[in-house]
């Protein structure tokens, strides 16, 4: 089973349409979305089961040229 991870996204000034071109072109996202507010980007992301969920996104999301914070909020099935 993946775990989904929601991502908010905030980017050095003036680079968040690079950042969210470079995120899409890594085809590693579900959804993304411009926000407004303390962050630019929203991402949902299915980390694979056997991947360790911090490793994934520092290796495969937070190398990304232009991300200056992230936030990462981790769901569990409750019902």
């Amino acid at each position: 089973m993946t775990t989904c991870v929601y991502i908010q996204i905030r980017c050095k000034p003036g680079t968040t349409y690079k950042v969210a071109e470079d995120i899409a072109l890594r085809e590693i996202h579900s959804e993304l979305y411009s926000t407004s507010g303390e962050y630019d980007l929203l991402m949902k992301l299915y980390v694979p089961a056997e991947a360790d969920v911090g490793k994934y996104i520092n290796e495969n999301l937070l190398v990304i040229d232009g991300i200056e914070r992230s936030l990462t909020t981790i769901t569990f099935k409750a019902f």
